[in-house]
């Protein structure tokens, strides 16, 4: 049930899907109480990246999605897809990780432990950070770089949006789904962060979520992890994306912070709209929407988009 996209097929299908008016697929809305979508095309992971509104637009060069798909909900046994990554097999790192988000995915009761096993570094599939098994051996790490480095492994698709199922949790500690973290980043206001969009979450009917590390410029990278094959960036920016779905209505909200930054001021402080993070970025955001509702939740004035999303503090 997982599928790993090639580069040349996984292109064709967004960049065909980006910008078209695909009005009739249902994508999220009330009464999916276990956070699985009842859209069978969802179970289809080549043809994910056509409609799902979480994705944004390939990068390209070197890259493969990766869809993950498995149990979302052992207590109804549901399954459907849980999240997906595009890495780049040059630069070995993950450039964002997408998944969809609704309030049961993460509370309610029903709740799994936090998956945990020996950190020894050796990336086996019980070991705290395994391998990607859907990434290709030739592009999977020999010896974890962020072991004895001083830097976390920062969940993108993080485990606490994803306790409602053993496979499910267990699939976010895959390396390809983490980037460097310093902890006190990682611990501080990226946490504060993720746990503010899960708050998010019980106020639509479905998020779209969108996250990562910038790995594209070198005046976006603070140093390198590791050696040879093993050698990855760690990111000076992080972000997040953020698409609200409340009935037939969207709305957006972006994030961008500097890893070096371990304050706890407004979160609101970081936020941005979508065509603003874009161009930090280089990414093309919530591409599947319609373009005139593109435009709309994207271009947004920050006055307004401040009064549209609640914040912490």
């Amino acid at each position: 049930m997982k599928h790993l996209i090639p580069l040349f097929i996984a292109l064709t299908l967004i960049f065909t899907a980006c910008g078209d008016d695909q009005t009739d697929y249902k994508i999220g809305g009330k009464g999916e109480d276990t956070g699985v979508s009842t859209d069978p095309r969802q179970q289809n992971g080549p043809e994910i990246a056509k409609y799902s509104l979480e994705f944004p637009a390939l990068k390209g060069g070197n890259s493969v999605v990766i869809v993950h798909s498995g149990k979302l909900n052992d207590k109804f046994n549901k399954s459907g897809v849980n999240y997906s990554v595009e890495w780049d097999t040059q630069k070995h790192a993950q450039r964002w990780s997408c998944y969809k988000l609704y309030a049961d995915n993460y509370k309610n009761g029903n709740q799994v432990s936090r998956y945990t096993a020996n950190n020894d570094g050796s990336l086996s599939a019980t070991c705290q950070y395994p391998n990607d098994p859907d990434l290709a051996t030739t592009y999977q790490f020999t010896k974890d770089p962020y072991k004895g480095s001083g830097y976390d492994h920062g969940h993108i698709c993080p485990s606490a949006d994803r306790q409602r199922a053993n496979e499910a949790n267990y699939q976010t500690f895959f390396i390809t789904n983490m980037q460097p973290q310093n902890n006190k980043f990682n611990a501080g206001i990226w946490a504060n962060m993720e746990s503010q969009v899960r708050t998010w979450a019980g106020k639509f009917d479905t998020l779209f979520v969108c996250k990562g590390g910038t790995i594209d410029k070198s005046e976006w990278i603070i140093k390198y992890l590791g050696s040879g094959d093993n050698k990855i960036p760690v990111p000076k920016y992080f972000f997040m994306a953020v698409l609200g779905k409340k009935g037939s209505k969207f709305q957006a909200t972006g994030l961008w912070i500097a890893q070096d930054n371990y304050s706890s001021t407004a979160l609101k402080s970081y936020a941005c709209n979508i065509q603003t993070l874009e161009k930090y970025t280089g990414l093309d955001f919530f591409c599947n929407l319609p373009d005139d509702i593109e435009n709309e939740v994207e271009t947004i004035p920050f006055s307004k988009m401040e009064t549209e999303w609640t914040w912490f503090n």
